[in-house]
């Protein structure tokens, strides 16, 4: 079952127009769960439910994005993410087969040695000691953007806290101009699919183009920063002997800015977005936090559990591998549904139900294991914790007034718009 050559653009098969499959009715061999269709309407979670069921490691033959493995439960999924030397991150971290002409080669999605150099250049800005240094700016903009949303009236939360949050965090790790950091945050959609998301050639070919504007801002920002010793992520690597050389290479560097964007804007910015979502679906949770606040750290890791920002990454068999009583041949296609995971009963019992005192939340798949484990995650938890300190401080109440309208992703587990209500003190 070795992986096919990545197909020419116009071979592919749009995934938006693939019939729906019956979750339980479908033969097994043919369910495929690779439908951002299912996603955007957040009906995936049966089709999981019954690949745990019934097929933990499951082959799926013929998708919208070529053949692949499904792992889909928690034990198999952190085995594969630990053996990385079984399992390749290249060329792409996604179930999508990167086009041979737009390739963006990105340290998360090499193997060592080259990975843990690149890494290593960028890590010491999220190292624990430098983010004490962050903590009190986070603050001062958390309760800068609460204290202007309106008293009592609908507004979009994920346009005037999540993504202003998070933006503004950006441009400080980059030194970004501030008064441009939408342009971070839009570089984050077009990456992730979450601007141009209709799969054809026309947006494939607008999507390049808005990423190599990307490319060239920060190649005029990479010219300044030689020679400099700011501690913010382009000038350690402008000036690093690992990565300083990355413009003669400008796909790679592309690919690196990209990471970082997308690590630091979409795994946040929807972890935000999810707590004020899941408090509202189980009040007796929202109640139990208003009633004793030391309970923000705990919630925390739960949050990220029940949200799964990213919902999968991708690995390719270096070898044939025995996994799950299967036998995957070398060079298959490997998708850990982290989504999946976080929901598997025999781990987390009342998988969907939110418990802000879940005492095994910090278990959670969702920054990966081993060697690609999110470098950012102290960071992004600090952040949720602290917006959900200075929440408390200020409001009686966050009403979601509406549901909200889901990413047409099967990689971005997140929101694009969702309204709401607060009540201040």
């Amino acid at each position: 079952m070795s992986e096919q050559p990545a197909p020419n653009f116009l071979d592919k098969i749009n995934p938006l127009d693939l019939p729906d499959q019956d979750p339980w009715e479908t033969p097994l061999e043919e369910l495929d769960i690779a439908r951002p269709q299912y996603f955007e309407r957040g009906e995936h979670w049966a089709y999981f439910e019954r690949l745990r069921k019934e097929a933990p490691v499951h082959y799926n033959r013929e998708s919208a994005f070529g053949p692949f493995w499904s792992v889909s439960s928690f034990r198999e999924i952190k085995e594969v993410d630990q053996s990385h030397k079984l399992f390749s991150s290249e060329p792409a971290i996604t179930i999508e087969d990167p086009d041979d002409d737009f390739t963006l080669p990105m340290f998360i999605a090499m193997d060592q040695p080259k990975h843990d150099g690149q890494r290593k250049v960028v890590q010491p800005v999220v190292a624990p000691r430098n983010l004490v240094n962050f903590q009190d700016l986070i603050r001062e903009r958390t309760a800068e953007v609460l204290d202007n949303i309106p008293h009592n009236e609908e507004f979009d939360w994920i346009s005037e806290v999540s993504i202003e949050l998070t933006t503004r965090m950006l441009a400080t790790l980059f030194d970004f101009p501030f008064e441009d950091r939408a342009k971070l945050t839009h570089w984050s959609d077009v990456a992730t699919g979450g601007v141009y998301n209709d799969f054809t050639e026309e947006s494939q070919e607008a999507a390049r183009a808005d990423l190599l504007e990307c490319l060239s801002c920060f190649g005029e920002m990479w010219q300044q920063k030689q020679g400099s010793e700011s501690f913010d992520l382009i000038s350690m690597m402008a000036n690093h002997p690992d990565t300083r050389d990355l413009p003669e290479r400008p796909f790679e560097l592309l690919g690196n800015l990209i990471l970082l964007i997308v690590g630091g804007n979409d795994t946040t910015r929807n972890s935000m977005t999810g707590s004020v979502y899941s408090l509202n679906k189980f009040p007796e949770q929202y109640a139990k936090l208003k009633a004793n606040q030391n309970l923000i750290p705990q919630m925390v890791p739960e949050v990220i559990r029940w949200q799964t920002p990213l919902a999968h990454m991708r690995r390719i068999a270096n070898e044939d591998v025995e996994l799950g009583g299967q036998t995957i041949k070398a060079g298959d296609k490997v998708i850990m549904w982290y989504v999946s995971g976080n929901r598997d009963e025999s781990v987390f019992p009342n998988a969907h139900q939110l418990d802000i005192e879940r005492a095994n939340a910090r278990q959670h798949l969702s920054f990966g294991y081993g060697i690609h484990r999110c470098m950012g995650n102290r960071l992004g938890e600090m952040q949720l914790k602290i917006l959900w300190e200075e929440i408390m401080k200020r409001f009686e109440h966050i009403e979601v007034t509406g549901e909200p309208t889901l990413s047409q992703s099967v990689f971005v587990k997140g929101y694009n718009h969702m309204p709401v209500r607060v009540s201040r003190k």
